[in-house]
């Protein structure tokens, strides 16, 4: 009886032991979802929905890259190809069969006098077209599954995503359909597990069976233009002209430090080996030792500096142009120009200026009427559009604004005529020594002078706008900037819009519609603060956006119209040397000229 007691109470024992054991955890709880649901049309995952599809029909010919647009849609999914081979000799000895069955009917159509059927005769040659490569072991014969599971977090968007997948399908001729009653073998089949439970085939041959592969690499090789990089997808070569698209605008997108100014620098360098010339605005004076490498003009521009550029300058009107029009457009220019001057106008005062503005002309003998070649001999001066304001009633506010500029320091720079050339292939404006408040004003003044002088001669040229923001800071900046890029292409010009404030950049509507002008775009690596914004306006899906965060110096998503790669942007040594942006290479190459320089004295 004791022993009976001791052996029930250690059962007792072991049976608490049990009941308070502490359950065992591990990482399957930690993944799996809350709660699965199997219904006919969907499986329930928790939170997410899951559905599963088949391909069951496929068109008599499948282009290269069908599958691309499934591949980049937005939509979370997983997909799964299932190629069981199959023994060329059934396959053979089935197509005899096949072909004597065709080849008969086809006899028997043409002893009755029937009109011929394209749809047997196209059969009878794809059939022994087949043979013949099987024979000769050129193409081998399989049995292609392909099924598609996607998620989403409501039914809803289950329909929607479903339709889009139809109609990118049957727009190919391609049909698909859900797996009723099948959603869990479906779901396992799309899962990582080698496991064919949909058991939906279609046999194909080896040439349309390659064109399914998902993954598609584009190209940017042409036989002209000069090198942007290697592409790091496949080690290709981007060769490409920029001036074989619709407009040879450019904007670049990156911030400081992952290598943009080493990929412009680049790109000058080689374009100019090609003879094109290159215009620079350069705030930072980056540019200067390349244009002393390549003999080309660095103008600095500041309020001490010996070169000037005249506000009031007007390009020769060419045989095409209306002198009108020219002159007309300059004073809507300078009006805007003033307004960002003077700190803004009212609209009293901006009739008053576009008045003003055209008495000054006047008074120098430059008016529609006149020679449009004895204009450059006339231009006047801030100095003489003071005056007329002076002459005119209610213009004293102008008058004491317009007169820091036609007085002491600042009349160094906006009341002198122009003097300085542009006949060298390269020609940099550095800005850097402007006053901070004045650089917009600059910039404007510039960017006309610019203009005015692409506007006379039809030529291939480059203009580089380094650190755009500026400009973009004002509307009449923006505008005119904006005007540029979209008229440029007229002209064979090719506008390059660099920037690092995208932020700023995109708040501006001429921001957004200078991109959209832009047929290539360089986007180099990003800050966390702007990416959301840069995916959103280009596009980019979570894969290219995690590039760009994590992309190296040099490296960075290249468009050009409607392809895009990723890019490395690779030099020579010598082209290194002349480019660089390091400030110790930098420094180095600064003493190496001195050297040289005191040698040579």
């Amino acid at each position: 009886m004791k022993l009976l007691d001791n052996i029930l109470g250690k059962k007792e024992k072991d049976l608490t032991g049990q009941i308070f054991k502490e359950e065992s955890f591990d990482v399957k709880d930690i993944i799996a979802p809350p709660y699965i649901g199997v219904l006919q049309d969907h499986i329930k995952l928790g939170e997410r929905l899951a559905k599963s599809f088949f391909v069951f029909s496929y068109p008599r010919y499948l282009n290269t890259g069908w599958f691309s647009p499934v591949i980049d849609l937005n939509t979370p999914m997983d997909i799964s190809f299932f190629i069981h081979p199959v023994s060329s000799e059934l396959i053979l000895k089935k197509l005899r069969k096949k072909v004597t069955e065709v080849s008969s009917e086809l006899l028997e159509r043409e002893e009755k006098g029937l009109i011929r059927d394209p749809a047997l005769e196209t059969a009878y040659k794809d059939i022994e077209s087949l043979r013949d490569n099987l024979m000769t072991a050129q193409e081998k014969m399989f049995r292609l599954g392909l099924y598609i599971t996607i998620y989403e977090t409501s039914e809803k968007e289950l329909r929607d995503t479903e339709l889009t997948l139809r109609s990118i399908f049957e727009s190919r001729l391609i049909y698909i359909k859900p797996a009723l009653f099948k959603q869990k073998e479906g779901f396992i089949s799309c899962n990582p597990y080698g496991m064919d439970l949909i058991n939906v085939h279609t046999p194909m041959d080896t040439a349309p069976l390659s064109t399914c592969f998902p993954f598609i690499c584009f190209d940017l090789s042409s036989n002209e233009g000069i090198l942007y990089g290697i592409n790091r997808h496949n080690n290709s070569l981007v060769l490409f002209d920029r001036f074989s698209l619709e407009n040879a605008n450019m904007v670049v997108f990156a911030k400081s430090g992952s290598g943009k100014s080493f990929a412009i620098k680049l790109e000058i360098l080689r374009y100019l080996m090609q003879g094109i010339d290159c215009i620079i605005v350069d705030p930072e004076n980056e540019y200067e030792f390349l244009a002393d490498a390549v003999g080309g003009a660095f103008l600095k521009i500041s309020l001490t500096s010996p070169n000037h550029v005249n506000p009031f300058d007007l390009p020769i009107p060419g045989p095409d142009d209306n002198p009108a029009d020219i002159l007309r457009s300059n004073v809507i220019n300078l009006v805007g120009l003033l307004r960002i001057m003077l700190g803004g106008l009212t609209p009293e005062e901006d009739s008053i200026l576009d008045e003003a503005l055209t008495q000054t002309y006047a008074v120098r003998d430059i008016t529609v009427d006149s020679d449009p070649q004895t204009w450059v001999n006339n231009i006047p001066l801030m100095s003489d559009f003071e005056e007329i304001l002076q002459s005119m009633t209610g213009t004293d506010s102008l008058v004491k604004r317009i007169g820091k500029f036609t007085k002491g320091t600042f009349a160094d720079f906006f009341n002198q005529q122009s003097n300085i050339s542009m006949d060298k292939s390269l020609v940099v404006f550095g800005i850097r020594d402007m006053e901070e408040s004045l650089r917009p004003i600059a910039l404007y003044i510039i960017m006309r002078y610019i203009w005015n002088i692409v506007r006379q001669k039809l030529k291939k040229r480059l203009l580089v706008i380094d650190e755009a923001w500026w400009l973009m800071q004002s509307p009449d900046g923006a505008s005119f900037l904006f005007g540029i890029v979209k008229r440029g292409r007229k002209y064979w010009l090719g506008v390059t819009t660099i920037t690092q404030d995208v932020a700023d950049f995109m708040k501006s509507d001429y921001g957004k519609a200078i991109i959209t002008n832009s047929s290539l775009q360089l986007l180099m690596k990003q800050s966390t603060a702007d990416i959301d914004s840069v995916q959103k306006t280009f596009q980019l899906t979570e894969q290219e956006k995690y590039l760009l965060l994590g992309a190296a110096v040099g490296e960075g998503l290249f468009f050009a119209g409607k392809k895009h790669v990723f890019l490395s942007v690779v030099a020579s040594q010598t082209e290194t040397q002349i480019i660089t942006t390091n400030p110790q290479e930098v420094l180095q190459n600064r003493e190496a000229k001195k050297n040289l320089e005191s040698a040579q004295n």
